[in-house]
C-alpha cells in the first residue's frame, strides 16, 4: 500500500511539472530499459503503435540490456502519466527513466 502511495504522489507531482513546463500538446520523450532477451521491446513498441511514435533502441554494451527512447506527440501530462502507467502495467521488467 506504501508503495502505491508514492507511485501516485509521484505521478502527481511528474503531471503537476509537465503543466509547468511545456505548452501542450507537445512532442514528449519516454525512455525505459528493458532485457534485450526479452519481449519488453516489443511489448513497448505495441503499446505506442498507431500513435505516430518515433522509436529507437540502444543496447547496452554488455548487451544485456535495451534502452527503448520514444518520442511521440502527447495531447496532455494525464496522457503521459497514463502511457507510463500501462507500461508498468503490461511490461514485465521494465524500467521508466
Amino acid at each position: 500500500m506504501e508503495n502505491s502511495k508514492k507511485t501516485d504522489e509521484f505521478y502527481e507531482k511528474l503531471k503537476s511539472q509537465l503543466y509547468d513546463t511545456a505548452l501542450w500538446p507537445t512532442t514528449y520523450l519516454y525512455k525505459f530499459i528493458v532485457l534485450t532477451d526479452g519481449l519488453g521491446i516489443k511489448q513497448i513498441e505495441a503499446l505506442f503503435d498507431n500513435l505516430g511514435a518515433v522509436i529507437t533502441t540502444t543496447a547496452s554494451k554488455n548487451g544485456k540490456y535495451t534502452s527503448v527512447s520514444i518520442n511521440v506527440r502527447m495531447k496532455n501530462p494525464e496522457a503521459v502519466v497514463d502511457k507510463y502507467k500501462e507500461v508498468a502495467e503490461k511490461v514485465d521488467d521494465v524500467i521508466s527513466l
